[in-house]
């Protein structure tokens, strides 16, 4: 159908109906009143500057989480990964709907794995969240993973916080599934759910050891397809669990079966999530993990911000291409392209 352009008033230019309209840049004010008053469109824009490289969006994105920090810190924040096909978006629709209709406020910060040759990433998971997607009480964010390590966003952990000061209680990270690399999850969440599929001898030669290490629950999904061969999964997790040391000395994770499809099992899991909580802040292990959690992420967050401002250096990125050029050729190795790259930074300062 041919698309109708509509003359603008006073001139002979001719616009389409579908030309985006410049958004009215908001003052941190208004978006530090706007997350705190729930509104959902200030809220994903406050998101979006937090994700965002460019160097003026950064400064005005700590000035709203300066802001917005002494109203963070309140909600539950939940890991889930699982093995490719297990169904997690499936899981967390119906975990998150099963928590709205008891009276939470679930955001669901759900990260898509971005292609290593395009760059670009799926962002399908509201299409795969139907109910949840259209719950007043659920947000979904779904940001592209942009081929971070940890399988998650860099600016997950801001994300979170500003979930939080928007008044969401329970915080549910959907990661990638890239096995190892998932332990990062575990750096921002409270409680690390790991999803697995009936069959355990398969499954657990697909998933890697230091994910079983590193979680608090193991939930076989799907166990209303083959009920029997379900109870066999979840007994040879509850075997290679017993035989994992566990993060902490007051909780030894467990396995159980849950089905999305008939709720099997989401009431166990959640009594089992809040049970960790209360053990966890008994024993003052919760308030200390959070610290450790926020010790870690300065550093994290200062090798990124040191990585990004020395790649910005114009020195540096007129000899990137002839160096990674020589790399890639084999005529020299990575550890002398590196060196040779901090002597640039060495050789500024001595010039001045």
């Amino acid at each position: 159908m041919k698309e109708t352009l509509r003359t603008i008033p006073g001139t002979t230019s001719t616009t389409s109906p579908r030309a985006r309209v410049k958004r009215r840049v908001l003052s941190t004010g208004e978006i530090v009143e706007g997350v705190l008053a729930g509104n959902r469109t200030i809220l994903s824009r406050a998101i979006t500057l937090v994700e965002s490289r460019k160097p003026e969006h950064f400064i005005q994105a700590q000035q709203v989480l300066e802001q917005l920090m002494p109203h963070t810190g309140g909600s539950r924040r939940i890991g889930i990964t699982g093995v490719p096909g297990v169904g997690k978006s499936t899981f967390i629709e119906a975990f998150g709907t099963k928590l709205t209709r008891e009276g939470h406020k679930v955001a669901v910060l759900a990260v898509d794995p971005t292609s290593a040759r395009s760059g670009g990433s799926i962002l399908g998971d509201k299409t795969r969240m139907n109910d949840l997607s259209i719950d007043p009480n659920a947000y979904i964010r779904p940001s592209p993973s942009s081929g971070y390590l940890g399988g998650v966003n860099r600016m997950t952990r801001e994300t979170i916080l500003l979930c939080e000061a928007a008044g969401f209680d329970v915080v549910l990270v959907e990661t990638v599934g890239a096995g190892q690399s998932e332990t990062m999850v575990a750096q921002m969440t409270d409680f690390f759910l790991v999803l697995m599929l009936p069959g355990a001898g398969d499954e657990l030669q697909g998933i890697k050891k230091g994910v079983l290490e590193i979680a608090d629950l193991i939930a076989v999904n799907k166990s209303d397809a083959d009920p029997a061969k379900a109870r066999e999964a979840k007994r040879e997790y509850s075997s290679a669990l017993r035989i994992l040391q566990p993060t902490s000395h007051h909780w030894r994770p467990q396995s159980m079966m849950v089905s999305s499809l008939t709720r099997e099992g989401l009431d166990d899991a959640w009594d089992l999530i809040k049970q960790h909580r209360q053990i966890m802040e008994k024993e003052g292990e919760f308030a200390a993990k959070r610290a450790r959690q926020q010790h870690d992420w300065m550093w994290t967050m200062l090798r990124d911000r040191l990585l990004e401002t020395f790649t910005r250096r114009e020195d540096v990125k007129s000899s990137l291409p002839d160096l990674e050029k020589n790399v890639l050729n084999g005529s020299i190795n990575p550890t002398q392209a590196v060196e040779q790259l901090l002597s640039i930074v060495a050789d500024g300062k001595n010039s001045n």
